[in-house]
């Protein structure tokens, strides 16, 4: 079968996007916060710290305290959250769309707010990491999400425009980083609801990679269906049929 030329440019985040690490996560800031005798509930969680950076988060968290206190309590959570980095599941249809964009040449990175150590392991994890030559950490620039920036270095590296691209997110200030960049943007429904998903700028809200709507607009991109597909189809199928099942 011949490769078609670029057709699309693909971004992703990386928790709560590629794998749901979301409860994961609470749970390292809880077990953080245990000392101090706080804790924090899942709506705290998904409006103060989803998707945004790490100094954002502590300052929040830590109003009183300096920003090299901030930074400790940053590194410690984010010690606590990589010891709970076990047995990683890609999210559903995602290896189907990953294979369909390698077969098709589409240009594809991981822009995430997350530490270089963590997205490096959880890539790793979901045996993922040799098919994203480029991720774009928001830390390591000067404006993380919900800035555009993040997005807008994906694309500069890349060598793509925005009106080719598509990006996938589960977080407010994810959605709100992607769609200020010009991305059209798919809300996954993790954790947000889709009212929410739609508000920060998103065009639809998909559960997972196996959404109709999601598949409508992108498969057209991939017109030639491949025999390489076939083992990823099959088990597409499988999590969807479970998938219906379950609800």
């Amino acid at each position: 079968m011949s490769r078609k030329k670029p057709t699309a440019t693909l971004l992703f985040d990386l928790d709560g996007t590629l794998v749901d690490t979301d409860a994961l996560h609470l749970k390292a800031y809880n077990t953080l916060l245990q000392t101090f005798d706080r804790h924090i509930d899942e709506d705290y969680y998904k409006t103060y710290v989803m998707g945004f950076s790490n100094d954002e988060i502590m300052r929040k968290l830590f109003p009183a305290e300096s920003s090299s206190k901030h930074t400790q309590y940053a590194n410690q959570k984010e010690e606590i959250v990589r010891s709970l980095f076990t047995d990683l599941t890609p999210a559903p249809g995602l290896l189907e769309l990953l294979q369909r964009a390698e077969l098709f040449c589409c240009r594809i990175a991981v822009v995430t707010n997350a530490p270089r150590q963590n997205a490096e392991l959880l890539l790793s994890g979901l045996g993922l990491r040799d098919r994203f030559k480029t991720v774009v950490l928001g830390e390591e620039l000067t404006h993380g999400k919900p800035h555009p920036l993040p997005y807008l270095t994906a694309l500069e590296l890349l060598g793509a425009r925005a009106e080719s691209a598509f990006a996938f997110e589960d977080s407010y200030s994810g959605v709100k980083s992607a769609s200020s960049a010009g991305l059209r943007t798919f809300g996954l429904l993790t954790s947000l609801p889709e009212s929410k998903l739609l508000e920060a700028g998103a065009v639809r809200a998909i559960r997972n990679f196996l959404d109709p709507t999601m598949r409508a607009m992108l498969y057209p991109l991939f017109d030639v269906e491949a025999p390489e597909l076939d083992e990823y189809i099959s088990a597409d199928r499988k999590d969807l049929a479970e998938s219906a099942h379950d609800d």
